[in-house]
């Protein structure tokens, strides 16, 4: 009975310092959300300590949620993998800012503009084979481009300072890089 109850439901219950609903949140969403931490972090211990720590953030900060936006999947998709990207250029000396508080709301926790269509669990689960076939038809070079910046939290500016090219290139690449994901999805779901 109670994965019947959706995200919006668990959500205010855990405003609200249900630990049941934390616990039902945990179980529907750990399995997904510990795969895309542990591939930015590259370790399952770490991955696994992460997770943890992210539970931890809901529960204590699920009243920073925007329920105007109606995205929940988004904003715990957002938040790990933000985390996960903290904690991996943490380790990498690339961030020396106190963690605390204030830099966690600012930096860790996301802010979804109520534009974004919100998506629940199951489209997501169901989108998911569509976009690893679309990132699947990208390039070597695409792929890695999209991997830094997502997988590893690169800026532009970064990316292009790694691989040595103009930033006004590395844009091109990503716009496309995304503009074919999407048409690449959008036509799988007129089929």
């Amino acid at each position: 009975m109670e994965t019947q109850i959706t995200d919006k439901e668990l959500i205010e219950r855990i405003v609200n310092r249900d630990s049941k609903a934390l616990e039902v949140l945990y179980d529907k969403y750990s399995p997904l959300l510990y795969t895309l931490i542990k591939k930015i972090l590259g370790d399952k211990e770490k991955a696994e300590q992460a997770l943890a720590d992210i539970f931890v953030i809901i529960w204590q900060k699920s009243d920073l949620y925007d329920f105007n936006t109606q995205n929940f999947y988004t904003w715990l998709i957002l938040l790990s993998r933000n985390k996960a990207l903290d904690l991996l250029k943490r380790e990498n000396g690339l961030i020396a800012e106190e963690y605390d508080d204030g830099y966690e709301n600012k930096f860790v926790i996301p802010q979804i503009s109520p534009e974004i269509q919100p998506i629940e669990l199951d489209e997501a689960y169901d989108k998911i084979g569509k976009i690893n076939s679309a990132i699947s038809n990208l390039t070597e070079a695409q792929q890695f481009v999209l991997s830094l910046a997502y997988y590893q939290g690169l800026a532009e500016k970064e990316i292009a300072e790694k691989l040595n090219i103009p930033l006004p290139t590395v844009k091109t690449k990503l716009r496309v890089v995304l503009n074919s994901i999407q048409e690449h999805v959008i036509k799988e779901d007129n089929q």
